[in-house]
């Protein structure tokens, strides 16, 4: 689970995070999707099998899901971007991303997965 603790209180984050994973074939892409669906802490995954990404929503710790995923399928498991976003009552649709990590990808398809984690939550 994405949390904080700072001066004695814990304050839980919503994760997004893509991963690149090679889906070379049906048979990978059922591993994959087995392996996603047997995890409780995610709320929300999509495959791109063509690019081969996988993109996962919930409450995690992302090195863990990565871990457990690479460990499940027997695939290599590469992190390209985390997101963090704040559980407030409060905020809506305006949330703003309090982390965010990530690797070489041109903008376009930046902006587009942006957009598809944030209607994930």
């Amino acid at each position: 689970m994405c949390t904080i603790r700072s001066a004695g209180f814990m304050t839980e984050r919503i994760c997004c995070m893509v991963m690149r994973i090679n889906i070379d074939c049906n048979g990978c892409y059922r591993k994959v999707r087995r392996a996603l669906l047997d995890m409780k802490e995610l709320e929300t995954h999509l495959i791109e099998k063509k690019q081969c990404r996988v993109s996962v929503c919930g409450r995690f710790v992302p090195r863990d899901v990565a871990i457990k995923i690479r460990k499940k399928t027997n695939r290599r498991v590469e992190i390209l971007e985390i997101q963090e976003f704040s559980v407030n009552d409060e905020q809506t649709h305006e949330e703003k991303p309090l982390m965010i990590t990530s690797n070489t990808w041109n903008l376009e398809s930046n902006q587009t997965h942006i957009e598809t984690s944030v209607a994930c939550i």
